[in-house]
């Protein structure tokens, strides 16, 4: 397993504003407004259901017990009504996650990857890349949720959240921006410099290798949405050179480590 740490950041132009700012509202609604993953009526409202974007209409239901490993019984809460379109969840549950771990992997990964996007792009385009990956990887996970199982299935009514489809997006376009730029990873118990192309080709290859076996499965037993994570990187890839497209470096260069 490869884990990114960080990377060069020599010839970035601009102060990554953006950057910053998503990090800080990822952080701010899970203390605020998810109270730190205690607030569950907020969680089981504004995440993404698939069921519900593939037809439209709110679910909700009532807690129920489940059994996990190895032989405990926990109370799963009910999904929880959503105030207006339950569209809009694609966007809130971009912002969400299910707890501090979570939050913390998303958060380190794009603060390593987010800066010298937004540098290549500007921060209204990078602002606008980073959603539109987001709301596709979001949609790609509602697929492919329902052709493997079935909008009536209850793998349907599994919420998903996270911003991890969005960075996916970013990584994506990181890969197509700057393939050759040095990244500091964990690798093999060491820590050691690599390029882009290796750090991100791995982790996707991870993805790709535990998506199948996940709907080998036939269940989501690892509560993983990466179907979320492939089509958000795809997104990235796609997307990144448009959004790229006539950008002039301007500014003064920073060398710095993230």
């Amino acid at each position: 397993m490869i884990m990114p740490i960080g990377d060069d950041n020599t010839g970035r132009t601009i102060r990554p504003w953006v950057t910053y700012a998503l990090i800080a509202a990822n952080v701010l609604v899970f203390f605020v407004f998810q109270g730190g993953g205690t607030n569950e009526k907020f969680t089981y409202a504004f995440s993404c259901v698939p069921r519900e974007i593939a037809t439209g209409e709110d679910e909700v239901t009532q807690p129920q017990e489940v059994e996990v490993p190895p032989g405990q019984t926990v109370t799963m809460p009910g999904l929880q009504e959503t105030p207006g379109s339950v569209y809009f969840t694609l966007l809130t549950s971009m912002f969400m996650h299910g707890g501090i771990m979570h939050l913390f992997g998303n958060m380190l990964f794009l603060w390593i990857f987010g800066d010298n996007v937004e540098d290549s792009h500007n921060h209204y385009r990078y602002l606008t890349f980073y959603l539109i990956c987001g709301l596709v990887a979001s949609l790609a996970h509602v697929f492919t949720t329902i052709a493997f199982y079935g909008a009536n299935s209850e793998q349907a009514l599994i919420p998903s959240l996270g911003a991890s489809g969005a960075i996916s997006g970013i990584m994506g376009g990181y890969l197509v921006l700057h393939p050759q730029r040095r990244v500091t990873v964990f690798l093999f118990r060491m820590v050691t410099q690599v390029p882009a192309y290796v750090a991100i080709g791995m982790w996707f290859l991870f993805q790709v290798i535990s998506s199948l076996g996940a709907f080998g499965e036939g269940s989501q037993t690892g509560g993983v949405a990466y179907a979320a994570h492939i089509g958000g990187f795809l997104a990235g890839l796609v997307l990144a050179r448009l959004f790229a497209a006539g950008r002039r470096e301007s500014g003064t260069r920073m060398r710095e480590q993230s």
